[in-house]
């Protein structure tokens, strides 16, 4: 990992955990450049980073204005796991196992995941408890060809660390689909729904490594006003 970018988790985590108070500024470049001990030029693209993923906004004259952020928010473009997010937010959060077992995979599944048919795969379901309610039922493909094993323990951790970090998976990107769809008796079954609750939230998504082969499709179900799915966009000039 570059230092710029060491950097930018550092700011990122005490603006997260309110080290950093929303509507007041970051420390000047010449003082982060004395707390790090680097070029200004490092700085700044930390600051860059930050200002792109709307952490902070640059004033002139004044410097980098902390951005108003709300919690329990879901990146829509971002490759972010559950456990990373909670560590970020510092939210009370569990999760379940429901299930863990092999499949192989079948032309309706082949169409709806993207996985060829006949290709082995793990079939994982969990449900994330937050502040004592189960509110997202996660349904995850991975498979076996890249993820010859994995374990409950592993599935109530994170799932991401141990493909980067035991089985050195480069995880690069995600297409990804939100629709609100209709509560099905699973999700009734193993969420805590509200009572007059009758859709979810639904994210799907194929997930590929480095070298564009898809190692995972994940349904994300999510109770539909417990959580805001958000992205940050900034416009750039136009070269026309």
């Amino acid at each position: 990992m570059k230092t710029y970018e060491i950097i930018y988790q550092t700011i990122e985590r005490g603006i997260l955990k309110k080290v950093y108070e929303p509507g007041t500024y970051l420390p000047s470049e010449s003082q982060l450049r004395k707390t790090y001990n680097v070029s200004r030029d490092t700085v700044r693209k930390a600051l860059s980073l930050l200002m792109a993923n709307g952490y902070i906004q640059k004033i002139q004259g004044k410097g980098s204005l902390v951005l108003k952020r709300e919690q329990l928010r879901f990146p829509v473009s971002g490759l972010t796991s559950f456990k990373e997010l909670q560590k970020s937010y510092g939210y009370d959060s569990t999760t379940g196992i429901v299930s863990l077992t092999k499949l192989m995979i079948d032309d309706e599944l082949a169409r709806l995941t993207g996985f060829e048919t006949g290709q082995s795969c793990w079939a994982l379901i969990r449900t994330r408890q937050i502040d004592g309610k189960k509110v997202i039922l996660d349904k995850d493909l991975l498979l076996e060809q890249l993820v010859p094993e994995i374990d409950t323990e592993i599935a109530k951790d994170s799932i991401y660390r141990y493909l980067e970090n035991d089985l050195h998976l480069t995880i690069s990107f995600a297409e990804k689909e939100i629709t609100i769809d209709s509560l099905t008796e699973e999700d009734r079954s193993l969420l805590d729904l509200n009572q007059h609750d009758i859709n979810i939230v639904s994210v799907k998504s194929r997930v590929y490594t480095a070298d564009a082969q898809q190692f995972q499709y994940t349904e994300s179900r999510h109770q539909v006003d417990k959580f805001r799915f958000y992205d940050f966009a900034r416009r750039n000039p136009s070269t026309i």
